[in-house]
């Protein structure tokens, strides 16, 4: 799956435009490379998001097409979070 889906169907972003954007600014990682939004996934690979102030570090537990929002969060586990604060 590709990993713009992938970020969609997990509900970790909201639209697929969003990962294309952050795959273009290099802000998107696949397994600590810069990803593509059309890179594919699989189980066991991990994806590190830069956000705003955010970090975000997911390990892929589990792939499917289709999923129901309760069942979003089984698809991936939080590796780390991190939350900055730049000041200007």
């Amino acid at each position: 799956m590709r990993i713009d889906k992938y970020l969609k169907v997990a509900r970790v972003l909201k639209r697929r435009v969003v990962a294309k954007e952050l795959a273009e600014e290099g802000r998107l990682l696949l397994n600590g490379k810069p990803a593509k939004a059309a890179s594919e996934v699989k189980v066991a690979d991990e994806i590190d998001i830069v956000f705003g102030h955010r970090h975000l570090k997911i390990r892929i537990t589990d792939i499917k097409e289709h999923v129901k929002k309760e069942e979003s969060v089984t698809l991936y586990e939080v590796i780390s979070e991190d939350k900055t604060t730049d000041s200007l």
